[in-house]
């Protein structure tokens, strides 16, 4: 059931507090939602909205200028599949690494709503970089012979380290007729080109015989295609490695 007013946020939240010793207020010094357990100083922020958003996330850290124990409240509205605020296990970790909490309220028509902490304050994050994505990355990277798009662009097709190996592949292909999986990796120095070749991904190669292979007629369009990419890569290929003085 989804709420009109954030607002509508307050009052379980305000039980929920409660329910752990705070002594809770609204709408001290424009912050929503402010908690004080009896005979302490420390002091605990919660500001709602209906839904994730930027302007809640700077409200929050803003806050913390002003307390180590800050919390983002938000509806979790169980029909908004695929919205960007339902994304909660990513802005969990984001909230972790500002070190805000985070909290979700799920409200239901024939029972009380259902508070979830899904986050503490200054909990830490959990896997800030992950060895192996990071990896892939650094070695799509490397893969790469040089920078064939442009940063943004997601209607066009990306050339990446497999299609230029597919590339090289069909080029050494085209030079040779025919040729087996052996040849073509010397030919374009890919090391894969086995591989390459028996998946066939972009459809370009097909076997004629049993360890043979040749360029298919789509095959051939990819390399007038990307004809400026493969030039570059013969060049490269064929420079002389400069002597050391």
């Amino acid at each position: 059931m989804a709420v009109k007013e954030e607002a509508e946020l307050y009052s379980p939240l305000k039980q929920f507090f409660e329910a752990r010793g705070y002594e809770v207020k609204g709408e001290v010094k424009h912050c929503d939602l402010v908690a004080v357990r009896p005979g302490e100083d420390e002091m605990l922020i919660v500001e709602m909205k209906k839904t994730f958003n930027l302007a809640l996330l700077l409200q929050g850290v803003e806050r913390l200028r002003v307390s180590e124990h800050v919390f983002l409240a938000v509806e979790r509205n169980r029909k908004k599949s695929g919205a960007h605020n339902q994304r909660f296990g990513e802005l969990t970790e984001l909230c972790r690494m500002l070190g805000l909490g985070l909290i979700t309220v799920t409200f239901y028509k024939t029972k009380s709503p259902f508070i979830e902490v899904l986050c503490e304050p200054g909990e830490l994050p959990r896997g800030l970089r992950r060895k192996t994505r990071q990896a892939r990355l650094l070695n799509e990277f490397r893969e790469r012979s040089g920078d064939y798009n442009t940063g943004g662009i997601r209607s066009k097709q990306l050339m990446t380290a497999y299609r230029e190996k597919a590339l090289r592949c069909a080029y050494a292909l085209q030079a040779e007729g025919s040729a087996p999986p052996r040849r073509v990796a010397e030919l374009s120095g890919c090391s894969k080109a086995a591989s390459i070749l028996q998946k066939d991904y972009y459809g370009w190669f097909e076997r004629v015989e049993r360890g043979v292979y040749r360029l298919r007629p789509a095959g051939l369009l990819a390399l007038d295609q990307y004809a400026e990419l493969i030039r570059v890569w013969h060049t490269k290929l064929t420079d002389p490695v400069p002597e050391n003085p």
